[in-house]
């Protein structure tokens, strides 16, 4: 992809509207100075000092965090809070962030979860994150709620360039993104031949039928039963893509960390290389980055070998943030173009 190709695309972004449908998570970064501790009178433990926070919306919001620093026109979210303080800080950052929240409802049902993230102080002035502190809803979520995301949904849809379906849960049907979702991206996707509709899933990535799917190369090998004893192989990354892309007419992309993604292009299988890193790098969000610049080049006209592409050069820049659930802006995103492929292409 040439430079003029990249900025072509990222100038198309202000007139794009993107939905993300998924669960919305409260990514909490309590910053702590173990300098500072003090016994607890009460059990003579350590009383842990917390120095600084940062609030960041994470999951669902992470991929809409990096759809607004793009510039994205318009962006919706189709998600579930619960009544509670998360909540009112979830859409404080997101409503920030330019997102319509309209869809987006509360219920005493469930709890908005979140990822508390200790951050340890150490001596060279770096930080050591310590065990997280999460808070998920695990029972099934109320078939109510669960037909008020359908409608949301189908009714978003309507309005959109796209819809991202974020799948961040590990347990079946206790998120925003249920089984009865899946079978509505599906619907969606035959009566909606140019709506760019695209998966990325934890654990449930097969069965979305129809829709754009990402994952990365050891969930596309458990899938197709591919070995995996002998690491990442360009060939079996290939033989795996090959054979997902068989069960969907849109394109699937499969993340080989820093390989690259692994596209059908014309028919053949291709490799786009993702961006060198030679200092420390975070990979926390990466992905989300990546799915982000994916459908925002998919909507722009790109095609699948040109959205691998920004999906690299959007992950590439995020790494490089690095204790943050880092985004990745234009500029940022042409001063990687530049710094590593402007010669090569």
């Amino acid at each position: 992809m040439t430079r003029e190709r990249l900025m072509e695309l990222l100038e198309r972004f202000s007139g794009l509207r993107i939905v993300v449908a998924g669960d919305l998570f409260l990514d909490r970064y309590w910053v702590i100075d173990p300098r500072l501790d003090e016994p607890s009178l009460e059990t003579g433990l350590a009383a842990r000092q917390v120095t600084g926070t940062r609030l960041s919306a994470g999951a669902a919001g992470t991929v809409l965090n990096n759809l607004s620093a793009m510039g994205i026109g318009t962006l919706g979210c189709v998600s579930l809070l619960g009544e509670d303080g998360e909540a009112e800080d979830l859409r404080t950052l997101l409503t920030r962030r330019r997102v319509d929240m309209s869809r987006t409802c509360t219920s005493t049902l469930i709890a908005t979860p979140f990822y508390t993230k200790p951050m340890f102080l150490i001596a060279d002035g770096s930080y050591r994150e310590g065990s997280r502190i999460d808070r998920k809803n695990r029972c099934v979520m109320p078939e109510e709620l669960e037909e008020k995301m359908v409608s949301h949904t189908r009714d978003a849809a309507k309005e959109a360039d796209a819809v991202i379906f974020l799948d961040q849960l590990t347990d079946e049907n206790t998120g925003v993104v249920t089984s009865r979702m899946r079978l509505e991206a599906a619907r969606l996707a035959e009566e909606n031949p140019g709506l760019v509709l695209f998966a990325d899933s934890r654990c449930f990535i097969d069965r979305f039928k129809g829709i754009s799917i990402k994952c990365n190369f050891l969930e596309a090998a458990a899938l197709t039963e591919e070995p995996l004893d002998k690491g990442f192989r360009k060939e079996a990354a290939f033989r795996s893509l090959g054979l997902l892309q068989k069960k969907t007419p849109r394109p699937v992309f499969v993340t080989c960390q820093e390989h690259g993604i692994a596209v059908i292009k014309d028919g053949q299988p291709v490799l786009a290389p993702a961006a060198r890193q030679e200092g420390p790098i975070d990979v926390v969000g990466a992905g989300d980055a990546c799915t982000a610049g994916i459908v925002s080049a998919l909507c722009a006209g790109a095609d699948p070998l040109e959205a691998a592409q920004m999906g690299n050069l959007c992950a590439g820049v995020t790494v490089r943030k690095l204790g943050t659930t880092g985004t990745a802006n234009r500029e940022e995103i042409l001063n990687l173009y530049d710094e590593q492929f402007s010669q090569a292409r």
